[in-house]
């Protein structure tokens, strides 16, 4: 079936276990209200734990992700991957000025009002069903 929506992010691990995988722990992370590590997403990628190769191959799979779930009119499923400080890295900030949902020159004030309501779109779209 081809595509129908534009996709921003170059395919390379859309269809593949590493995606199905990082994407279940992230819709994890969102129906327990929290967040997950690059770090514990570059272990279940089977990458190292630090270094670029680590950060451009888990940002590439997130930005995949993202990439999906706003053609499928949900908010950027990253929101709930964080760094070791426990924000997001530059990387969620630049999908989401290609997305349009963030102005480049937004303020860092801006930026984390955005994340944090990206936060909750989220948590509000991924909460388990009662």
């Amino acid at each position: 079936m081809p595509e129908t929506t534009p996709r921003t992010v170059s395919s390379k691990y859309r269809g593949t276990r590493e995606y199905h995988l990082v994407y279940s722990e992230l819709i994890r992370a969102a129906q327990y209200r929290g967040t997950t590590t690059y770090q514990e997403l570059a272990a279940i990628m089977g990458l190292p734990s630090r270094g670029s190769h680590m950060a451009r191959e888990v940002g590439h799979l997130l930005g995949e992700i993202s990439d999906d779930e706003i053609a499928e009119s949900r908010p950027m499923l990253s929101a709930v991957a964080v760094g070791v400080s426990g924000e997001p890295g530059s990387g969620f900030f630049g999908l989401a000025f290609d997305f349009g949902k963030l102005a480049r020159d937004a303020s860092k004030d801006e930026r984390e009002r955005f994340w944090r309501q990206e936060c909750e779109a989220v948590y509000q779209t991924w909460q388990p069903r009662r």
